[in-house]
């Protein structure tokens, strides 16, 4: 068997790459400007993409993440082309050219496959994400990382206030009635777990209101997404989660010694300590397995999907007090494998017992590692993507 592989600086790839061919794939790289303008529809990217294919004639192209780009280069050539999407909101799935029937997409949140799948796209499927646990068992800290890496309670992510995320400025002409809506909207989803209200929320007239001052569309040819979807997605869920993470983290504070790792000045998080970015590659699984409880919350577009992070923190052997998911409690058991919360003070109360009862968060953070290694290592979780599109026995 022979992949093509879309090789660009994202998750996954560096270990993909080297998985590969160590089972007996033959791999071909292709060098994917990711961030490119032309990623949706570039004549001269497909181009290249369908002149590389006809060189090196693969049985499929692999990316993460999917790119119309690729689809469009793969059904020119009848090759197959698997996606493993982790990244949410993905506008890019929005393209019609998802309907084409080369392709194989895995994305990692249940919600976003079954929509697919509802719509017409043949072979969308539901696979979590992996951690490199290979890889992580050979970092071990040292006495001067454990050091600097101590903490009780620690999360490691965005609050989405940096510069380029301060996208609620250009809201500040709505109208009163559309800001007392939105306000309210956004106060009862993060109340709600398990469940996402947003979208479904964004009703004609709303949507009316919001369009005549801030214009949403984009003429991308190919897209469907609608106005309410990008609005909710990437607008209104970043705010819910910016709130809920700077109401969590301060009443955790509150009580217990609290770390976020996150660029830029938090000065709404007074007596949290802020340590700064990490690279997410070379010290934030250091950080992970340093920390006494790892808390996870989770950026309100992802549905029911388990986030990256999720994954990571599990798989170096971390405790994780997480917010609910609908695919976490079905891949892992909770109070077994993690713990989540149900609210702000449930949050508090559970982080409270288990800095207390030291043997049993650590058998629960053992629990997880053992799960993500048995069954979410990137070498089965590649086994079942190439057995899914090429049948059982694919994978050697």
């Amino acid at each position: 068997m022979k992949i093509l592989l879309m090789d660009w600086p994202g998750f996954g790839c560096e270990t993909i790459k080297k998985l590969l061919p160590q089972t007996g794939v033959e791999t071909e790289v292709f060098a994917f400007p990711s961030n490119d303008a032309e990623v949706r529809n570039g004549e001269e990217l497909g181009v290249k993409i369908a002149q590389k294919i006809l060189d090196c004639d693969p049985d499929a192209l692999f990316s993460f993440n999917y790119f119309p780009v690729i689809a469009t280069a793969a059904h020119a050539c009848r090759k197959k082309y698997i996606s493993w999407v982790y990244d949410s909101p993905a506008s890019l799935l929005y393209s019609m050219t998802v309907f084409f029937p080369e392709n194989h997409i895995f994305h990692f949140d249940s919600a976003e496959a079954g929509r697919m799948r509802r719509e017409g796209v043949e072979h969308a499927y539901y696979l979590p994400l992996a951690a490199n646990t290979e890889e992580y068992d050979l970092m071990i800290p040292t006495a001067s990382q454990r050091d600097k890496y101590r903490a009780d309670i620690a999360m490691i992510g965005s609050m989405y206030r940096e510069e380029r995320f301060r996208i609620f400025r250009k809201y500040e002409n709505f109208d009163d009635y559309t800001k007392g809506y939105l306000e309210g909207l956004i106060r009862a989803q993060e109340e709600l777990y398990g469940v996402n209200i947003l979208e479904g929320a964004l009703n004609d007239e709303i949507m009316e209101r919001i369009m005549k001052t801030v214009p949403l569309t984009e003429e991308h040819g190919d897209s469907y997404e609608t106005a309410a979807w990008t609005f909710a997605n990437y607008y209104l869920a970043m705010q819910v989660t910016t709130r809920e993470r700077e109401h969590v983290l301060n009443a955790l504070a509150d009580h217990y010694e609290t770390v976020v790792y996150t660029p830029g000045a938090t000065p709404y998080l007074p007596k949290v300590k802020n340590r700064g970015s990490l690279d997410y590659y070379r010290e934030a699984p250091l950080a992970m397995k340093c920390a006494r409880i790892n808390l996870n919350i989770t950026l309100r577009s992802i549905k029911n999907g388990i986030p990256l992070r999720i994954m990571d923190i599990l798989g170096c052997g971390g405790f994780l007090l997480s917010n609910y998911q609908t695919d976490l409690a079905a891949e892992f058991v909770p109070g077994e494998d993690f713990v989540y919360y149900e609210s702000i003070e449930d949050a508090v109360e559970k982080a409270g017992y288990y800095l207390a009862h030291e043997e049993e968060r650590a058998a629960i953070a053992q629990n997880g590692y053992r799960k993500v290694k048995e069954l979410h290592s990137f070498r089965v979780k590649t086994e079942q993507i190439l057995e899914t599109v090429f049948g059982e026995g694919a994978f050697r």
